[in-house]
């Protein structure tokens, strides 16, 4: 599905900005750009997950190859440095570059030599495989590798050259203890031995970061060499671990972690019968199981999340449950989805599930109003292909807390006012997805009654009224709700405009920009049986809200987030961290994501 030649692997610009991922399924990842050129402080062989799924550590950074052959001298790595020079310039002999289900391969061709590089994870450990295979010659090939190393939070980066890490030789490679508080972790080889250095690389220039107005430049530590000679069709392996004693046997790594992506593809079609799948469905349905990551729990140790985005985020309360049909309903995975609400249900505190979970052991932020709602809708996606009424049964008690509790009011000054609807915010406090924040102010606080929020809560309420006769359990208190929030919404709908208020009720009145939030008012709810129940909007207005967002806000990347005649409406973003209330007003005014 995805293969480059020549024409982006010989163009540095091009393939540098071509980036792979590989994943663990426990939050660690690898990562990095065809060209082989690092532009990211999240670039590396080994970031490990060493609290899954955070906790995440820089630990393998890359390895720098040397080829001998015919009695010439090819090093196929690729490096910028902090002068902007290019060196070397290893990138010139990538032949090929392919994804083989999600593994990235290589192909470099040295004179009449092919050599193959291909880069994996194995599922659940923090464990990276990088296998070497001389796939032709007419004869051998020299090959050296440099492991260069760090020991960092993936978010930081280090400039040292006084750090001393420690090694001790083992079976087949060599230990590595940063400092006297690091867990150790492991480079082993399947053939040769590891000779030992200690030397900092000094000044690789990060290209992405320098874009984005941080810190640009990171030394590595050269760690081990090693030196192999490979005949044709010779393999060689290599292996960064958390683990003592990984299987050393690439091969079989290999095979089992394509094995695994071949059951990921049957099941997909077996939720798909009688539907063909295309070769990119496949694809995707490979790309979504990357998300999926283990969260154990103390009573659910086979607790599972979904992380928000690679390489910055961990799991999100809204973007799991937005995501969760997708990622496991659509790919025939309703198992993983059962057992991501059950530990998501773990986190239920005061009728609300939680924003974020912060990287160590911090306790995970509930600043989100709408994550709970869209944990009504996960669950009612899930119940409508599953029928799974004994989930239902467990999971319904707690459902009747969350509503109690937005009845009473919760944090954040969140509570249903008179006319039915939802308030929610307070000062210095970002709560709906438009929750960019600079230091102590937040740029679009959208404090009051935002327009997606109520239509998500008409939308668990209705979801309430159905499980309540699913279950045989009162319902009136559900359908009276939705009815007062049913006729209070129509405090949005503004004749003059022709279109919905985003925000009513706020600190500076009503917020009346045109933004694309209002589309929820269309498409909700979405329970089962929905015909039984009264859309927010008439069918004209919904039908003007959709024209008007057509014409407004459609672009080719999406919905804008604001309308271009706005007059804070900005096309794009960036700059560095001196303009960063500029960049957040046009990420968040400006085009959607």
């Amino acid at each position: 599905m995805i293969q480059f030649g020549r024409e982006i692997t010989g163009d540095l610009k091009t393939a540098a900005a071509r980036e792979w991922l590989v994943t663990n399924g426990i939050g660690g990842y690898a990562a990095g750009t065809v060209a082989g050129l690092l532009t990211r402080r999240y670039h590396g062989l080994l970031i490990a997950a060493l609290k899954p799924p955070l906790e995440r550590m820089l630990l393998v950074t890359k390895l720098e190859e040397t080829l001998r052959y015919d009695g010439e001298a090819y090093n196929i790595t690729t490096n910028q440095w902090a002068d902007g020079s290019i060196a070397p310039q290893g990138y010139r002999y990538i032949e090929q570059f392919k994804l083989e289900g999600t593994v990235p391969c290589w192909h470099y061709a040295c004179a009449d030599a092919l050599l193959e590089k291909r880069v994996w994870m194995q599922r659940g450990a923090n464990t990276t495989y990088i296998h070497y295979q001389l796939a032709r010659g007419s004869g051998s090939l020299a090959l050296s590798i440099k492991a260069l190393i760090n020991y960092r939070d993936h978010h930081s980066q280090t400039r040292t050259d006084q750090w001393q890490m420690q090694t001790q030789s083992v079976s087949q490679g060599i230990c590595i203890t940063a400092t006297d508080r690091a867990i150790p972790f492991y480079l082993l080889v399947s053939q040769g031995g590891l000779v030992t250095h200690h030397d900092w690389y000094h000044g690789f220039e990060l290209e992405m970061e320098h874009k984005r107005g941080l810190e640009d430049q990171e030394d590595h530590l050269h760690i081990a060499t090693l030196e192999v000679v490979l005949t044709p069709q010779d393999t060689l392996t290599v292996v960064a671990s958390t683990l003592p004693n990984p299987n050393l046997d690439g091969a079989t790594a290999l095979l089992e972690h394509h094995f695994y992506e071949e059951t990921l593809r049957e099941e997909m079609q077996a939720a798909q019968k009688p539907t063909v799948i295309p070769p990119w469905i496949e694809q995707l349905t490979l790309a979504a199981d990357q998300f999926l990551v283990n969260r154990p729990l103390t009573d659910e140790p086979e607790g599972k999340t979904i992380i928000a985005g690679y390489p910055w985020f961990g799991d999100w309360g809204r973007d799991t449950m937005i995501s969760l049909p997708g990622l496991t309903l659509a790919t025939g995975r309703p198992a993983i989805a059962r057992t991501i609400l059950r530990t998501f249900a773990r986190y239920l505190d005061q009728g609300m599930l939680p924003n974020a979970f912060p990287e160590g052991s911090k306790q995970p932020h509930y600043n989100t109003v709408d994550a709970i709602l869209w944990y009504f809708e996960a669950i009612r996606n899930y119940y409508s292909v599953t029928q799974d009424e004994e989930l239902l049964q467990d999971l319904f008690p707690a459902l009747v807390q969350v509503i109690e509790w937005h009845r009473q009011g919760t944090r954040f000054h969140i509570h249903v006012e008179e006319d039915g609807l939802l308030y929610a915010g307070e000062v210095g406090t970002q709560l709906t997805w438009m929750d960019a924040k600079i230091g102590d102010w937040v740029v679009t606080p959208r404090c009051g009654k935002p327009i997606e929020v109520n239509a998500l809560w008409y939308n668990a309420l209705r979801i309430m009224e159905r499980f309540a006769q699913y279950l045989g359990q009162p319902q009136q208190i559900y359908r009276q709700m939705a009815q007062q929030v049913l006729e209070g919404f129509q405090q949005f709908w503004q004749p003059s405009l022709g279109y919905c208020a985003d925000v009513l009720g706020g600190s500076q009145g009503d917020d009346l920009a045109l933004r694309p939030n209002q589309i929820f008012a269309v498409s909700l709810p979405l329970v089962a049986g929905a015909e039984d129940y009264p859309s927010l909007l008439t069918a004209a207005q919904q039908k003007a809200v959709v024209e008007v967002c057509g014409r407004h806000l459609l672009s080719s990347y999406g919905l804008r987030s604001l309308s271009p005649d706005h007059p804070q409406y900005q096309d794009s973003y960036g700059g560095d961290p001196s303009a960063a209330i500029v960049s957040i007003i046009r990420v968040r005014f400006g085009v959607g994501y």
